[in-house]
């Protein structure tokens, strides 16, 4: 078998790295999509039973204790977030909207736009900052309390990014956030630790193929699903 240069090396590894991180991007803003599009539909259809068939707002009450019966391990069910949920619905109408823009947005993102902007353009314009420049929660907030849009006072027209930028502040939240983990009915230490396990035994067995001049030299907690990768080195002589 003929020697591995080390520069192919660290190039390849690299891009499995980069690879590994925009999957990883992928499959949580897909998930946190689906999640937001739930509640959207939930808060519709408390708002449509509501006005149709005469529900009071006491039936949020009873909603939140049987579906937290139902789904223990799910906080997003709360008293609280029931009605977040309905005011979503309200605020956006339309589920275009919702696909395109506020489901692209972690919910507590969009609990902030509800409960600090006022205005429909508004809201609408920090939702589309928000992902085009990638901005975290609190970065938001602070964006929407020294009126940046009236500084600014331009909409963002270039809106054509499908994800956001894996160094993000808002990719990072979207990974992390805990509403997403509850929603796959996984418990946010389980999921790393399944997902490190399932890494580390691919990665061994990559190594085992490698053959002669490669060692896997340990299992380390992991940061993120990349960091598995970056602990095997060529064992140099």
């Amino acid at each position: 078998m003929e020697p591995l240069a080390l520069d192919s090396y660290a190039q390849f590894l690299a891009d499995l790295k980069s690879r590994i991180q925009a999957a990883h991007l992928r499959a949580s803003v897909a998930v946190n999509r689906e999640l937001v599009l739930l509640y959207w539909q939930i808060g519709r259809d408390i708002l449509d039973r509501q006005q149709r068939e005469s529900w009071g707002a006491k039936v949020i009450d009873r909603l939140a204790a049987d579906l937290k019966r139902e789904f223990p391990d799910m906080r997003g069910f709360s008293v609280r977030n029931l009605k977040y949920m309905r005011r979503f619905a309200e605020i956006w109408p339309e589920e275009e909207f919702v696909q395109q823009v506020a489901a692209q947005l972690p919910w507590f993102h969009n609990c902030v736009l509800l409960d600090k902007v006022a205005g429909l353009d508004e809201r609408i314009w920090y939702a589309r900052a928000a992902i085009h420049h990638g901005w975290s929660r609190a970065v938001l907030v602070h964006q929407i309390e020294s009126a940046l849009h009236r500084r600014q006072g331009k909409a963002i027209t270039n809106f054509d990014r499908a994800l956001p930028s894996p160094q993000s502040d808002l990719a990072q939240e979207v990974t992390k956030d805990p509403y997403n983990f509850d929603f796959l009915m996984l418990g946010e230490e389980a999921h790393e630790r399944d997902l490190e396990r399932g890494l580390l035994e691919h990665l061994r067995t990559f190594l085992l193929e490698l053959g002669v001049g490669f060692a896997f030299c340990c299992a380390i907690p992991m940061t993120s699903p990349a960091s598995a990768l970056s602990s095997a080195k060529p064992r140099t002589r």
